[in-house]
């Protein structure tokens, strides 16, 4: 499965995710390559640091990629990994358009605030342009970052269900310093000791909600996610 994490709109989590989302799938014992496409290296700057952290045992691959290249290198490269996960700006680059014509699952975080939310029909736009070149993309959006409490994650979700061309993952992950923590010590945060349980059951409950709406999946992997994973929570 070729996994894009991505979006128009900046500082919702998109490198936080993809990187849990590699460590999730390396977890549940697949190969896996992360793939940096956007201009700021974040999730480059993460993977060095948990070589450094692990003495070169990562547990999975990561290269960087920009441009056409995200789309020519990764039909290149995928055959010799089970998956791909590609990360992608904050903006509508030629990078995550690329990545766009080849992925598999699109993953939209959204924080819960009117500038974010507001963006949500340009990001269906972009998913409807990509899905006549790459008619078997698949888009997901779910709240990343949500509040402890409060509307404003009920109203976000209330508009991100109401587009068509995105399905909405009814989980959400909450703004917590385990992230921060975990990233610290080149860890995901289901890795993280000691473990924040809430931050990692709302992660492993996202996890393995991709994974059982990817019907292509092999079904050890998702028994591995919900043994291995779950667990965790």
């Amino acid at each position: 499965m070729l996994y894009l994490v991505g979006g128009i709109k900046g500082g919702s989590g998109k490198t936080t995710v993809a990187v849990n989302l590699a460590v999730g799938l390396m977890l549940a014992g697949r190969d896996i390559l992360l793939v940096d496409a956007d201009d700021q290296e974040t999730a480059t700057d993460f993977c060095e640091w948990r070589n450094q952290r692990t003495e070169g045992n990562a547990g999975f691959t990561a290269i960087q990629l920009s441009g056409q290249a995200a789309r020519n290198e990764i039909l290149r490269l995928a055959e010799k990994y089970q998956d791909v996960v590609i990360d992608t700006g904050g903006r509508d680059t030629n990078s995550q358009r690329a990545a766009l014509t080849v992925a598999d699952v699109y993953l939209v975080p959204f924080n819960p605030r009117s500038f974010d939310i507001w963006t949500i029909s340009k990001v269906s736009k972009l998913v409807e342009e990509a899905q006549h070149l790459n008619p078997n993309l698949k888009a997901y959006v779910f709240l990343n970052r949500a509040d402890a409490r409060g509307s404003d994650n009920d109203d976000a979700a209330e508009a991100l269900k109401e587009v068509t061309a995105l399905t909405y993952l009814d989980v959400s992950l909450g703004n917590r310093k385990a992230y921060a923590n975990a990233a610290t010590q080149g860890m995901g945060v289901m890795e993280l000791q000691p473990e924040d349980k809430k931050a990692s059951a709302e992660f492993a409950a996202l996890f393995n909600l991709i994974i059982d709406f990817e019907k292509n999946v092999e079904s050890k992997v998702r028994s591995n996610v919900k043994s291995d994973v779950k667990v965790k929570g």
